[in-house]
């Protein structure tokens, strides 16, 4: 399914579903264009339904005195304006570049916009828009954004409630659907504060609308995803890299190809146990249901002309003769023939 589809006709959250999966190669490239090639290509190769970079300018989206709130030993910049300068090299030539490079290699392009020029051209290049969690109470670049008339993925890291249901009310206000993400905005997020039930609370408080997760803890062996589908998230983003060696904020916390490859046989494991969703016998039952279901069973020998009493029966297997559920209707009746102790009884041995 489609991305846009997906927020546009929300999944049964009775029902869990495989998920759509966003490798978020942020700006892991580097700002180089065929280290970003190659993480589409990788992408595609693990398993993602879509790749997803970000993109801004150092000027506007942090002043030159925004501190750092990442794990310093990991990425040394103590200000987001520096690190930002480091990586914000590309712009419209060379995401229209990857655009194309994504509709050839078979995966959906996304672009997080950080400013309202970098939303003008992506708004030609992408269907969805993804709003970070660090907008979320940036009232007027979320109307901004609403006014292409796209839908929109919201990601909620560190927003109270109170906070989610007023962007929520912006966008309903300019009339896009929405998907919205829960997130934990710390890097990396600790396994004890992933909250992953907060993706519940999404599902109850915005009934009828898309649900996902967005992740920032440590791969390790992608469980961490895979729960947050049996929960009910059926959009999944994880920050994605060709390497986690290398040093940065945004690669040792990373999934790489053979993470997403893992996680996506986890997802076939997974499913696979899951089955269907309607309560039935399934066909490799059927020798249970034959052999270790029980039938009405003569507790003695039963003379031929005896009417039957309750201290005449029991309950054995297997279940070849008649059921127990049918005991009251076998009470009274008269047997046709003498019947052995420990016989299965059968509705022939009864006068009609």
């Amino acid at each position: 399914m489609k991305l846009a589809n997906l927020i546009k006709i929300p999944p049964n959250h009775t029902q869990v579903i495989r998920p759509y999966i966003i490798a978020e190669a942020g700006v892991n490239h580097e700002g180089d264009m065929d280290l970003a090639r190659r993480l589409i290509d990788e992408a595609k190769e693990g398993g993602a339904d879509a790749i997803k970079f970000q993109t801004y300018k150092a000027e506007t989206i942090a002043s030159k005195n925004s501190p750092a709130y990442w794990d310093l030993n990991k990425e040394p910049s103590q200000s987001q304006y520096k690190l930002f300068k480091k990586y914000d090299k590309f712009w419209t030539k060379e995401f229209e570049a990857l655009k194309i490079h994504c509709d050839q290699t078979g995966i959906e392009f996304l672009s997080t916009p950080f400013d309202l020029e970098s939303a003008k051209f992506l708004a030609d290049l992408m269907e969805v828009f993804k709003i970070s969690s660090s907008d979320i109470t940036n009232k007027p670049f979320i109307e901004f954004i609403c006014n292409f008339k796209k839908p929109i993925i919201l990601s909620t890291g560190a927003s109270d409630m109170s906070e989610v249901e007023e962007a929520v009310a912006w966008v309903d206000g300019k009339g896009n659907t929405l998907a919205l993400l829960h997130c934990i905005l710390n890097y990396p997020t600790e396994d004890e504060n992933a909250n992953l039930a907060m993706i519940c609370d999404l599902i109850k408080k915005f009934p009828g609308r898309t649900i996902g997760y967005s992740d920032h803890t440590l791969p390790k062996n992608m469980k961490t995803l895979e729960t947050a589908v049996l929960l009910g998230a059926s959009i999944l983003e994880k920050h994605f890299t060709h390497d986690k060696s290398l040093p940065g904020n945004d690669h040792y916390h990373a999934m790489n190809k053979e993470d997403l490859i893992t996680f996506n046989q986890n997802l076939d494991h997974l499913f696979a146990l899951l089955g269907e969703n309607k309560k039935r016998s399934v066909p490799s039952e059927e020798p249970a249901r034959k052999n270790a279901r029980r039938s009405l069973v003569a507790r003695h020998d039963i003379p031929v002309g005896k009417s039957i009493e309750l201290e005449d029966i029991i309950w054995k297997r297997p279940a070849s003769g008649i059921s127990p559920r049918e005991l009251e209707k076998i009470l009274g009746k008269q047997v046709n023939k003498d019947i052995r102790a420990d016989s299965i009884l059968l509705w022939s041995d009864f006068k009609k």
